[in-house]
């Protein structure tokens, strides 16, 4: 058998057995290692080796990370400064473990999440807490040692999120020789200085005549390239657009930056609603709207003071002209749905009329496997007479099918401004568990007369990317969107037709 030199090499420094770096034999037999992966798969090809990848991570302290192993994690500080402090407020107990403004959003996060330390009327309650037992700690002192290996996979992943500690992935080939290999040994190979490729020096010199060109495998399986394609998330984005065109919706858009009032005000939210805090919302340090239509603010404050109609009770409570005045990034679409159905955005909409919108929404909630602080919203409503929950489940049951999934569950629920409020939930075809994938409900008269709508509304919000996982089979939305999106799968999933 005849094989270039460098496959020569490989063929002869291969192990029969267990697969070897190639880094290990290249530093063996001194060829470099990157002309030595070549003629693997050349060899690979012909049968005479096997090639198999192993993937490394290596893992290392970013510079807050090696902050918090020395000063000791933001939690941690909290808690110890407000243990050792009678009853402290948070600003007490953020100046006396020396936090900073970003630092105490940190540590008021983590705390919470480690049940470190609880906010009673914004008093703080904290035990002395015992830094040596949390993993975290302990995961960032092995990574400072080099003992990678020794860190859970959660709290590996827990420190990435947190920016505490970066990753980078190596991948390295291993080879080993297969029977047929052996076989060639035994045999005898020969060395030959076949040319592999035409080159201009050859055809000018002349001496393209005179050499021998290897022979091409014609059978060999070409390598992957990875090519552009449209992110999967944007592809099911336009896959919803042309189901619900096609069921006669027509689009919303609006703006991302919104007063308080088209965010929650309209929704009959109280204004002192837990999620109208800082705490699930992102405020914007802007002046307040001045284009809040003045009729239509006297109305809705009208409903939240004593509610409508004869059995109206609202909230008495005060309503806040500057609350609902100040800005925000919407925590939902339904924002557009209050401009168009009052009339702000296009006009006054007669019954029948259906509106949608496929967009990107903002909360402040926990990172994990099916929630992300910016996701994308699919909105939608119908103004007609005499709708039903029959209708509303219809809707989803003919909207879902476009994508293959057949099993909807709908579960009761509350919200402020909806009455019935249904809870959607698909099941997932990889772990078969039901996972939320939005919510419904027909809006009450509180959020209908003082838009001035006649008729009834059913509505929804639907997660964008809570579909994508059910069509993809994905188990972490992470996977599909943001910093840790694992390629593989955003180059692989496709979106149903």
């Amino acid at each position: 058998m005849r094989l270039a030199p460098i496959e020569v090499t490989l063929l002869e420094a291969a192990p029969a057995g267990e697969p070897e770096p190639i880094a290990a034999i290249a530093a063996r037999t001194d060829a470099p290692a990157v002309t030595l992966r070549g003629a693997a798969h050349r060899l690979a090809d012909e049968g005479l080796c096997t090639v198999t990848t192993e993937t490394t991570t290596t893992l290392a302290l970013t510079d807050e990370g090696r902050r918090y192993l020395d000063e000791g994690l933001p939690e941690h500080r909290l808690a110890t400064a407000a243990a050792a402090l009678s009853a402290p407020s948070v600003p007490e107990a953020a100046a006396a473990a020396e936090l900073a403004d970003a630092e105490l959003q940190i540590a008021l996060a983590n705390a919470a999440r480690k049940q470190l330390a609880s906010i009673d009327g914004g008093v703080v309650t904290a035990d002395d807490p015992d830094p040596d037992a949390d993993p975290e700690v302990a995961a960032l002192a092995a990574v400072a040692d080099g003992d990678a290996d020794a860190v859970d996979a959660a709290v590996r992943d827990r420190l990435l999120e947190r920016s505490l500690v970066t990753a980078d992935e190596a991948t390295e080939l291993h080879v080993a020789l297969t029977d047929a290999g052996v076989t060639a040994l035994m045999e005898g190979v020969e060395a030959t200085d076949a040319v592999g490729q035409l080159t201009p020096e050859l055809l000018q010199s002349g001496r393209w005549a005179d050499v021998a060109f290897a022979p091409y495998n014609v059978t060999a399986d070409p390598p992957a390239r990875p090519t552009g394609r449209q992110h999967v998330l944007r592809a099911t984005a336009e896959r919803v657009k042309d189901v619900l065109i096609g069921m006669g919706f027509a689009e919303m858009t609006g703006p991302h930056a919104d007063a308080d009032f088209w965010i929650n005000d309209c929704l009959f939210m109280p204004q002192d609603h837990p999620a109208r805090t800082h705490w699930d919302r992102f405020a914007l340090d802007l002046p307040p709207a001045e284009t809040v239509p003045a009729a239509l603010l006297e109305r809705v404050a009208a409903a939240h003071t004593g509610g409508v109609g004869t059995d109206g009770e609202g909230y008495h409570t005060p309503f806040d002209p500057d609350v609902t005045r100040a800005m925000a990034l919407r925590g939902h679409t339904t924002s557009l749905s209050m401009r168009y159905l009052s009339g702000a955005a296009v006009g006054p909409i007669e019954p029948p009329a259906r509106y949608f919108s496929v967009e990107k929404v903002y909360r402040n909630d926990t990172l994990d496997a099916t929630h992300l602080l910016e996701f994308f919203q699919i909105e939608g409503w119908v103004l007609a007479d005499a709708l039903s929950v029959r209708d509303l489940m219809g809707t989803f049951e003919r909207f879902y099918a476009a994508f293959g999934i057949t099993d909807v569950r709908f579960k009761p629920h509350y919200n402020p401004y909806t009455e019935p409020s249904f809870e959607l939930f698909g099941r997932h075809p990889v772990t078969d568990e039901l996972i939320e994938i939005g919510n419904s409900g027909l809006f009450r008269p509180e959020v209908l007369e003082p838009l001035g709508v006649e008729g009834d509304v059913m509505a929804w919000g639907l997660a964008l990317e809570r579909l994508a996982m059910l069509t993809s089979g994905t188990e972490d939305i992470r996977d599909l969107h943001g910093t840790l999106a694992d390629l593989a799968v955003l180059r692989s999933a496709e979106v149903p037709y």
